[in-house]
This record gives C-alpha cells, structure tokens and sequence, in this order.
C-alpha cells in the first residue's frame, strides 16, 4: 500500500510517499523560516498563505517519483490537528479534494501520533522494518509539545506526562531570541552549546521531584532572563557558549531524567525519542548516557524524522487504513487535543 501523507499544521508545507512497510518513497518539504524569522515567531496568517501558495507543488513534487502520479497512490492521509487552524485547513482541503475527485480513501492523523511513530520510517531501500516491539515508551518534545507517552500500539497511546507551561523547543527558541541569536533559536543554542561549559552558569533544574513525570521550563526561561537582566548579553564568543551549554544542560537533563523515570515507573525498557527537539545533539548523547546505564534501549529517529514532515503522517495513516478505517469528506480540523 502506497499512501500520500500531507501535513501543514504549523510553518512547513510537507507531502511525502511511504509503503505500509514505513519504506519513504518520497518526502518534500516547503520551509517558512524566512518568511518568519524577521518576527522570531511564526505568524499564523503568513503561514497560512504560504502554505496555499505551496500546496500544490509540494505535492505535485512527491507524486513526480511515480510514472502515474496519483493513479499509484491508494489513500490519502493528511495532519487534522492539532496545530493552527488556518494552516490546517489548507491540507485538509487538498487532501478532501483529491479523494473526492480519484475516489481514494481518506484519513486524519493527529499530528502528535505521526511523531510517535515516526521511529518506524525507513529512508534506504535496503534497509529492514525497524525490529522495536510494543509498548515503548516516547519522548515527544518540539517547539509545540513535550510531554511523556506509553505507545502500547498504534491506537492505544497513553499520556504519562507533560508540561505545565512552555514546550522545551519554545523555550529553546526564546532563550535564542532574548540572547539575539535569530530565529529558530534551538538550533543555534544547540550549536554553541556544544563549545561551551555546562558548569559556567548556575541555573536551576526544573521539576526536580524524580516522582512527577510533568515538565516546567517557564522557571528556567525566567532564570535566563535574570541572568541577562543582572549581567546584559554575554560579550564574548565563549560566554555567550557558555550560557547556552548551561541553559541546554538543565534542559535536556530534565527531560532525560524524566523520561529514564517513566521507563522505570512502567517496567517498559525501551525509549523513543521524537520531535523536533530530538534532533538536539545535547539530548540524544545525554538520552543514550542514561539510557545505557539504566539498560534501557533507546531509539531515536535519523533528522529528517524529527522535524515536521508529512513521512511520519502518511505512515501513522497506514496503520489506521490497515485496521481498516477510513474518514469521510466532512473530516474537521482540530487546534488542541489530547491523544
């Protein structure tokens, strides 16, 4: 089975081909960084716009991979929430039109979901299915999302924890931009991270209680602000790494620590790490630190995985064809939900 994924929740326009299998025939992404970053956020009625302006071609580029374009295709699977609603409405239409006019089956995928599985996409060819049993449990941590689940399979997901206040990428990206590092911020702070002391600059660890399975980053965002306010914006090169280690430490710590905890309080051994932010350097070495001394196996998706993209929409659609289910035209759109 062979199904079009189409996913426009927040700043990417993406279609992407996939098998069944999780095999990626196919993955296009249109990116707005540009078009946002002179704001340092994403703006929702620019993204919406760029998004129709995108559509198309994104999709047009993906089906180029078959000789009969969406002839080959079987299902249509598109992102119906959560995420901004405007941008939303944009796949969604194209992804009804399409169905109705080749009388293909349609489904909607939670845009969460499809990172939960994320893990099971295969980029080469030649590579086998990915060998990870159910249940296992998942770190989701984005600019949008972070929080904790139990995947016993691909319909029953359970929500162990989350954050109380910012996702971990939002306070990557505002600790970026109060520091002037442009926008998205979280790549940046990751980058600089990695030449500085994590030991320079004493910042406090959010939600320490090692029984609490929830997060908190407004504090630790906070105590940046301070450190800024009391001493201005690092002067040098070395400083300004130096802050960022410190400030990315006591991110990724709390969400390792947390996640080794939610292996252990479910007796599941198995960890997968999705998002945007799990294409963080600093988590994933940390993530694999703990992980190994805790006899945990840890998996974490290549990058183009983490991030946005419609792969990880089609292929959680699969599952949800293959159980046999299907959406009708009226399919809506949702901004906030739980699994």
């Amino acid at each position: 089975m062979i199904v079009l994924g189409i996913e426009s929740s927040c700043d990417e326009t993406a279609a992407a081909l996939v098998r069944d299998d999780g095999l990626v025939l196919a993955d296009v992404v249109a990116s707005q960084i540009k078009l946002h970053a002179p704001y340092g956020g994403v703006v929702p009625e620019l993204a919406s716009r760029a998004h129709l302006t995108n559509i198309v071609p994104v999709i047009e580029q993906a089906l180029a991979v078959l000789p009969r374009g969406l002839s080959e295709v079987d299902a249509i699977a598109v992102t119906n929430g959560p995420g901004l609603v405007g941008a939303l409405l944009v796949g969604v239409q194209a992804a009804k039109a399409m169905a109705w006019a080749k009388q293909k089956p349609l489904v909607g995928v939670n845009h969460l979901v499809g990172h939960l599985l994320a893990v099971y996409l295969r980029r080469d060819p030649a590579s086998q299915p990915l060998a990870l049993p159910m249940p296992y449990v998942a770190l989701l941590a984005s600019g949008g999302h972070t929080a904790l689940y139990q995947v016993d399979d691909a319909q029953r997901i359970q929500q162990l924890g989350c954050t109380r206040d910012d996702a971990a990428g939002e306070a990557f990206d505002k600790v970026g931009k109060l520091l002037g590092l442009g926008y998205p911020g979280g790549p940046i702070v990751d980058k600089l991270a990695a030449l500085g002391d994590p030991t320079a600059v004493r910042l406090p660890l959010p939600m320490r209680n090692k029984q609490s399975l929830e997060f908190s980053f407004s504090g630790l965002k906070t105590a940046v602000a301070q450190h800024v306010a009391k001493h201005g914006r690092p002067d040098s090169d070395q400083a300004r790494a130096d802050l960022c280690a410190s400030f990315q430490r006591a991110v990724v710590t709390s969400l390792v620590l947390k996640s080794v905890a939610a292996c252990k309080q479910q007796n599941v051994p198995r960890l997968v790490l999705g998002g945007g932010v799990a294409a963080n350097r600093g988590l994933r070495a940390l993530a694999q630190e703990h992980c190994t001394r805790a006899g945990i196996d840890l998996f974490v998706p290549p990058l183009a995985s983490c991030t946005d993209n419609a792969a990880m929409i089609a292929y959680a659609g699969a599952q949800r064809l293959v159980r046999g289910e299907r959406d009708d035209l009226d399919l809506t759109v949702f901004s906030s939900s739980p699994i």
